[in-house]
């Protein structure tokens, strides 16, 4: 099968496309085709190096952790699914090499629930790992709640706008940063939209004089530190971070690494269903220019999702 491989460490230069042998099927694997696979941050992050401290990571290996695609074959203690259906799921294991950037990818069962019918794969693709991102720093705060006010950092980007509709669906009130170029995106999403940088808190407190209820962090910097100053009593609980462990340990908040979860996919999945939730698509870009797609995603200026069309 053709997958893109990375045989050392680098950037998106040291991505291939290769052929390489089909995986095995576990007894609790799934086998699935892929359609379509999601291009995250974390992709590129492996590939540097950046988290060798916390991931084993076998070379040469295939990146990738989001999919959708058909089922090929099921392991035999999987009686979940049958060849034929379409899935979708953030495909994490517990070490790296077999990624999602192929033609073919074996995937524990755990990390998989059926591809939401209103969705066509490239956007199926680009929702596991930023929605259930989404979700479960939702969940970390308290959920969303209907009457809540919830500041959401980086609200355009690929987990921020997932978030902002999350909230939205639940009946919770968004005020969400962005630069100026994305406030008319931000508006359809059902936000209210703040310029991030100097004055954030004076502009926040403009728009929730008595404060917000919790406080999402997506992009780093002192996006913790205004949170705390917004957060209704200081309360440090309702903020959580996926990037600022530090930050967010000091202000008493969580620290979310989003973890792979069939029946969070199904909840997604069903928002999506009830045209509560879509997947906004920056770039979509076929297999072989992965490179290009790393690169794109480097720049940290995406607006929604970056996925790779595979079949």
């Amino acid at each position: 099968m053709k997958a893109i491989v990375m045989r050392a460490y680098g950037g998106p230069e040291n991505l291939e496309i290769a052929e390489v042998p089909e995986r095995k099927v576990g007894p609790d694997d799934v086998l699935v085709r892929v359609r379509a696979a999601g291009v995250n941050p974390v992709d590129w992050k492996i590939g540097k190096g950046y988290l060798d401290s916390m991931l084993t990571v076998y070379f040469p290996f295939i990146p990738g952790w989001d999919l959708a695609g058909v089922v090929e074959r099921v392991g035999p203690g999987v009686t979940e699914f049958a060849p034929g259906d379409e899935v979708y799921g953030y495909a994490r294991m517990d070490y790296v090499q077999h990624g999602t950037y192929a033609e073919l990818a074996s995937v524990p069962l755990r990390t998989l629930a059926r591809k939401p019918a209103s969705l066509d794969w490239v956007r199926a693709a680009g929702l596991p790992l930023a929605g259930l991102t989404a979700y479960q720093s939702l969940r970390a705060v308290g959920g969303p709640g209907a009457g809540r006010t919830v500041l959401v950092h980086a609200a355009a980007g690929g987990v921020g706008s997932l978030a902002t509709q999350i909230a939205v669906a639940a009946g919770a009130r968004v005020i969400g940063t962005a630069s100026e170029r994305n406030h008319d995106f931000l508006r359809s999403l059902g936000a209210e939209p703040v310029v991030y940088g100097d004055g954030l808190a004076d502009r926040v407190r403009a728009l929730a004089p008595d404060g917000v209820d919790a406080a999402l962090d997506y992009v780093g910097g002192d996006a913790v530190a205004v949170s705390k100053q917004v957060v209704v009593d200081g309360d440090g609980s309702r903020i959580a971070s996926i990037v600022d462990a530090e930050g967010v340990a000091r202000a008493g908040g969580h620290l979310v690494w989003v973890r792979p979860d069939s029946a969070d996919l199904t909840a997604l999945g069903e928002l999506a269903d009830q045209g509560k939730l879509t997947v906004h698509i920056d770039r979509e870009l076929p297999l072989a220019e992965a490179a290009e797609a790393w690169r794109a995603s480097t720049e940290g200026r995406t607006r929604g999702k970056i996925v790779l069309t595979v079949s």
